[in-house]
């Protein structure tokens, strides 16, 4: 496979609402959905949607979830080979509140995804070293994250880390095992202690983040863009001009996209770029993984 993703994946409820409610409120909502979702799950999914070849090492548990996980992801192509089934866990679920401009807020139950562990890594080792781009994120435990990134390092591959959730202790986060990090704003103050506000700021969290191992940095900034921090210099590409309906796993997108490019020989700033657009047409439909551009979509938007 072009791409391994070693990750989480959830089932998504997600309710749809005017406005988020304040503690203790009940409100009226106008819609709500069921769908694949999880960090790992979503970005597999989006990078298999542009087309390439992707496989998923995870857990899901024996349950009617974890079932149709399963299906969903078989759905966007994505090799379900090394989803490993948990009798002991239960699959994991986010409950998700999105708002009428698509702010969300969202919990996570963690389920199977949290009993990952290298077990996980040997059974798909095989996957691991023939991949060219790992994904990651941090919503299965940390320790196996790293072996994986050690086995697919080992065999050439380029490792993104989505540091999504940053954890209670950021500054304790060894980040010396992925090759380029993507943090969003909130991600990026968490772990350098920095908002990145303005390009003074943005410049001084990528120097932070690149002094902790990653070679590249690349900062989402939503409605205002992308920053792009490499050996070589920085850039700031602004932000496509789309209407947001739902901003639930656009992060997400946005990484599978940037594999995706990635693994086409695409250059980092080309690459950067094509992330950017997948990023900003997932907002504008409903859902996680079922709101991923297609090809033609991206380079209509790049073209255009």
């Amino acid at each position: 496979m072009t791409i391994a993703v070693f990750g989480s994946i959830n089932i998504d409820i997600t309710a749809y609402a005017d406005r988020l409610p304040r503690p203790g409120e009940t409100l009226h909502g106008i819609r709500y959905l069921t769908g694949l979702g999880g960090k790992g799950a979503n970005q597999a999914a989006a990078a298999a949607r542009l087309g390439a070849q992707v496989s998923f090492i995870g857990r899901a548990g024996l349950d009617q979830f974890g079932e149709t996980g399963r299906r969903l992801l078989a759905e966007f192509g994505v090799d379900t080979t090394y989803l490993r089934a948990d009798a002991a866990h239960a699959t994991g679920i986010a409950v998700i509140n999105v708002d009428g401009n698509g702010a969300n807020f969202i919990t996570v139950i963690a389920g199977a995804n949290f009993a990952v562990d290298e077990s996980d890594v040997a059974m798909a080792a095989y996957a691991l070293q023939r991949s060219r781009i790992l994904l990651l994120q941090l919503e299965v435990p940390v320790e196996a994250l790293m072996l994986a990134a050690a086995h697919a390092r080992g065999a050439g591959a380029s490792v993104i880390l989505d540091p999504a959730p940053v954890p209670s202790s950021p500054e304790r986060l060894d980040l010396n095992f992925a090759d380029i990090i993507t943090p969003n704003e909130i991600e990026t103050e968490r772990l350098t202690g920095i908002y990145p506000a303005d390009a003074q700021d943005l410049a001084a969290a990528a120097d932070v983040l690149h002094r902790r191992g990653p070679e590249i940095v690349i900062i989402k900034l939503g409605d205002k863009g992308v920053f792009l921090s490499t050996p070589s210099g920085a850039v700031h590409f602004p932000a496509f001009r789309v209407k947001a309906v739902d901003t639930v796993a656009a992060g997400d997108s946005f990484n599978g996209g940037l594999a995706h490019a990635l693994s086409r020989g695409l250059s980092i700033h080309e690459a950067a770029r094509f992330a950017a657009a997948c990023g900003a047409l997932s907002t504008t439909r409903f859902g996680a993984a079922a709101a991923a551009p297609t090809l033609p979509e991206v380079e209509a938007l790049l073209a255009g």
